[in-house]
């Protein structure tokens, strides 16, 4: 975060619990999917989101790369990056920070996805490509505000470039293609309308924030917000301590993640859960393993315990019930608490 312009710090917010689980676990495991908050206005979600960007880790890159391609990931590779080294040259690298990436609510297909320029493609016998919003994604967090607004064909773009972790652009014939994976976040007023199911389910985990009901906690979250708009620098270098213990906790977590395999046990009590839930798909079930061993390397352990899974059942299943309306879910997660409790003990 620049020290010029600070961000409110993550460590800083007050509350809301389920949203900032549900983002450092997409922190320590990208593969969990993103996540969706959705809540009333003034509930710290683009706070939260906006905040992460000074907990995550540097990477390692190819230098130049217009899509910071990763060193080591070979399978994911952008053409001119496969050529270099298909080619025996040993590419230059860097070290960068992730980052939140933001996609405007009015982005068009062109920005988002990115241009071919035909003309230079016919004139000189080679494809020019302009980058767009996913090709800046790349290796980063997708951060859309208000996703549930999206024109229904940027939707279909962001879909295809989640499942398949690449973005395609055909012109005229000639085609170009990238790696594009991300972490998706995406927030929203439920007010403002619903969002399409075939959305809904591509994002891994879910939370519902709503404004905190306790007065202190309330009036916590005024003072510091009050502090930090007089003075953000200094409220941010006092919370700095709290910031690195977050950095050294996620870091933990993805050394232990590596040596954490979800055993027989686990697979089988995250299929009954989802059967007595009534979710559909298997997306559901690998989710929730992946969230679960998250939590379980959040706390430092190789262990996987019941609080893990109640808290993963939580984020990753409600918004894949059919049955119910999310709010009517509590009742039905009185039932998954008896099973994981059955299966993992009190």
């Amino acid at each position: 975060m620049s020290k010029d312009n600070p961000g409110y710090p993550f460590s800083a917010i007050v509350g809301q619990e389920d949203m900032k689980d549900a983002l450092l676990v997409n922190l320590v495991d990208p593969s969990i999917g993103g996540v969706l908050i959705r809540g009333e206005k003034g509930t710290a979600k683009s706070t939260a989101v906006r905040a992460t960007a000074d907990l995550l880790p540097e990477k390692k890159v190819i230098k130049d790369c217009i899509f910071h391609c990763e060193a080591g990931q070979t399978r994911y590779l952008c053409p001119s990056c496969r050529e270099l080294i298909e080619s025996g040259i040993v590419p230059e690298y860097e070290y960068t920070r992730m980052r939140v990436v933001e996609l405007p609510v009015s982005a068009t297909e062109d920005r988002v996805a990115g241009t071919l320029d035909i003309e230079h493609a016919i004139t000189k016998g080679k494809k020019k490509f302009e980058p767009g919003v996913l090709a800046s994604a790349n290796g980063n967090i997708l951060y859309v505000d208000e996703v549930n607004l999206l024109d229904d064909h940027i939707v279909d773009l962001l879909l295809d470039a989640a499942a398949m972790g690449v973005n395609f652009v055909e012109r005229e014939g000639i085609s170009y293609s990238h790696p594009s994976r991300f972490i998706l976040v995406g927030t929203m007023n439920p007010e403002e309308g619903d969002l399409r199911p075939q959305l809904l389910d591509r994002f891994g985990l879910s939370v519902n924030v709503e404004g905190e009901k306790d007065i202190a906690t309330r009036t916590e979250i005024i003072r510091r917000r009050l502090d930090f708009e007089r003075d953000p620098e200094k409220f941010c270098e006092s919370y700095e301590p709290m910031q690195q213990e977050i950095r050294d906790r996620i870091e933990g977590a993805k050394s232990i993640l590596e040596e954490i395999e979800p055993d027989d046990h686990l697979l089988e009590t995250a299929v009954k859960i989802s059967l007595l839930l009534g979710v559909d798909g298997h997306r559901s079930n690998i989710t929730f393993v992946k969230t679960s061993v998250a939590f379980a390397a959040l706390g430092g352990r190789d262990e996987i315990v019941r609080n893990d899974l109640i808290r993963a059942a939580g984020l990753a299943l409600p918004h894949r019930m059919r049955r119910l309306p999310f709010k009517d879910v509590k009742p039905e997660f009185d039932k998954v608490k008896t099973v994981i409790s059955e299966c993992y003990g009190k």
